[in-house]
């Protein structure tokens, strides 16, 4: 098998049937199909485009947001729904993807809460909107997506609080959707992961109802040039630039807090703070900068006993989540995440 399948000390069951399915369709043909992919995917993208982002994020950090605000609008639009699902707007900055079987079954389901990547930035709720619809589909959970507030207007904390906000509300009216407040977990891409995994380890550090599982793609969690071997090799020319990542952390970080700041950088969280982590499904791309970051974070939590999954697409790159392009690599995410939901 030569999928990387880096630590798995949860769910044993899951990750068995995981492994036959991987086995059944041929793994290497399937990580074959999802380097070419990649490689297209690089080569339809536009020249200068990560350079313009670099230079419209720095341009917002010293005032000019119009440049910023392109790239923001670039990246709005709104897909259509798979048949059988449904969504509504349940509050000015949320929305709920739910299979619409629900008006019929009246069933509870596990939802995800869902964070957008795009380096704190960029992004919306419309970013993930494919994602988040499709797992609907698949799995029949349901989803709500978050349009948290972006850097770099409003730096951290306030997306993280924007998260924090958005659980309790979820808590509080998910059995009046259909949902189960006992299976409410977060989720997220790139920079929406570290917010997932940082809202995660503050509320269940905390009094509250707990944070039921996380599922993260290729998450930030150190927001600062870590001098890793993925971060020297694909730090051009795949799918993330290291000089557009430590521009997102730079706006960020806008008010001056400290890249090491365990809510900031979850990486950097010493164990006692991991140790309040729910179980964790984490999918990384091989050829991404922040590859090596999961690695380490995915190995800490294994070493902790901590239930966690990590699964590595070799051939892929940053960004099949949300950026058309990768499709064999989404649709497995899709299809792991779904069954690690139910």
């Amino acid at each position: 098998m030569r999928w990387i399948l880096l630590c798995c000390t949860f769910a044993i069951a899951v990750c068995m049937v995981n492994a036959a399915a991987w086995k059944s369709r041929s793994v290497s043909d399937l990580d074959a199909k999802m380097g070419k992919e990649a490689k297209t995917f690089l080569g339809n993208m536009p020249a200068g485009l990560q350079g313009r982002q670099t230079d419209a994020v720095l341009q917002a950090i010293e005032g000019n947001n119009m440049p910023l605000n392109d790239v923001r609008s670039s990246r709005n639009s709104h897909p259509e729904l798979p048949t059988g699902v449904t969504a509504k707007t349940v509050a000015p900055d949320m929305r709920l993807y739910y299979p619409s079987a629900m008006l019929t079954d009246g069933g509870k389901r596990p939802l995800l809460i869902y964070l957008h990547g795009g380096g704190w930035t960029f992004g919306s709720i419309w970013s993930c909107a494919r994602f988040c619809s499709d797992l609907v589909a698949y799995s029949g959970c349901m989803v709500l997506a978050l349009d948290y507030r972006l850097a770099p207007e409003h730096p951290y904390p306030a997306g993280l609080e924007d998260c924090i906000k958005a659980w309790k509300y979820a808590h509080d009216n998910a059995e009046s959707w259909g949902a189960d407040p006992g299976r409410i977990s977060f989720g997220g891409d790139s920079s929406g992961g570290n917010l997932a995994l940082a809202a995660a380890m503050k509320l269940n550090a905390g009094d509250s109802a707990k944070v039921h599982s996380l599922v993260v793609f290729y998450p930030v969690t150190k927001a600062f040039c870590d001098g890793s071997s993925s971060w020297n090799e694909f730090g051009y020319g795949y799918g993330l630039d290291s000089s557009l990542m430590e521009a997102f952390n730079k706006a960020y970080l806008h008010n001056g807090s400290e890249a090491e700041d365990m809510f900031v950088s979850v990486g950097c969280a010493p164990d006692e703070a991991l140790l309040s982590l729910p179980p964790v499904l984490m999918i990384n791309a091989g050829k991404d900068i922040l590859r090596d970051q999961g690695r380490e974070f995915a190995g800490r939590l294994s070493r902790l006993g901590k239930e966690i999954c990590h699964v590595e697409f070799p051939g892929a790159v940053h960004l099949f989540i949300t950026v058309e392009g990768q499709p064999s690599a989404r649709a497995e995410a899709v299809r792991l995440a779904g069954d690690f939901m139910l």
